[in-house]
Formats: C-alpha cells, sequence, structure tokens
C-alpha cells in the first residue's frame, strides 16, 4: 500500500462521529466534575468541546478546522494562564480514558489514543501546587515524559 492509500486514524476510527462521541463523553465527565470543572473559564463548555474535537481531528489525520479556525495549536501557550497540576492532569486523563472506553475505538486504537493524551497532558503539568490526593482515580501510568518546554 503506497502513502496515498493508507487509511488515517481518524477514518480508521470512524472519523468525525468517533470525535464527536468521545469528546462529548469526555465533557460529560467534565461538567460533572466540580474540581476539574473549575478550571475551565466558560460558564458554558461547548466552545472548549468543539475546539478539543477539532484539534484531535486534525492531529489525527482528519480536517484542518483547528488550524484554520484557531491558528497552530501551541498547546503549552494555550494551558499556560492555567494552573495544570499534577492532580488536574490527573482527573483529565480520568474522564479520557471513561471517554476512550465508550468511544467505540479497537483495543488497540484506545491504546494509541491514549499513549498520545498522556504524554500530552504530562507535558502540560505547569505547577506542583496540589489540592489533597484523593484514592479513587485511576492508576495513571508514567510515561517517558518530552523535554522541558
Amino acid at each position: 500500500m503506497t502513502t496515498s492509500q493508507t487509511q488515517s486514524f481518524y477514518d480508521a476510527v470512524g472519523g468525525h462521529e468517533t470525535f464527536v462521541r468521545l469528546v462529548h463523553t469526555f465533557y460529560v465527565g467534565v461538567a460533572a466534575d466540580p474540581e476539574l470543572r473549575a478550571l475551565y473559564p466558560d460558564e458554558d463548555l461547548g466552545p472548549a468541546e468543539v475546539h478539543l474535537r477539532m484539534f484531535f481531528e486534525q492531529y489525527w489525520g482528519g480536517p484542518t478546522a483547528y488550524s484554520e479556525f484557531r491558528g497552530h495549536p501551541r498547546l503549552g501557550m494555550r494551558h499556560a494562564p492555567f494552573a495544570v497540576s499534577p492532580r488536574a492532569r490527573d482527573l483529565w486523563l480520568t474522564h479520557m480514558h471513561t471517554a476512550l472506553q465508550e468511544s467505540g475505538m479497537t483495543d488497540d486504537q484506545v491504546a494509541q489514543f491514549w499513549a498520545y493524551v498522556s504524554r500530552a497532558a504530562h507535558f502540560l503539568v505547569n505547577t506542583t501546587d496540589e489540592p489533597e490526593a484523593t484514592p479513587e482515580l485511576i492508576a495513571i501510568e508514567e510515561t517517558e515524559r518530552p523535554p522541558s518546554r
């Protein structure tokens, strides 16, 4: 198979509908989590949901709407104004883990997606200020961390 015939991850997992379902399920969890919800400045999570969906779609080989509407992702810069602690990372990953399990993706696809979001979430931690940890979080495997910003 040539490169032009290779199916993107976006297409392999079901395209737009899969990403809509994944990100919506994730934000249902965020909306119900008072601690994580407090990190989102907008009253309405709708814009954040659209931005994350567009980002994931573009990253995984789908439409490039994210860059067309928002410019370069610059994840570190976009998250710098928010206190992203290890606890916030783990809460975020907990809700993403749930959404992935309900996404309809195969186990291999979930593992590939998880590897990316786990690395990205570790990269975005920008503070060590923590509320007291709670045991109900899922165990998050430590992944190799990218070089410092």
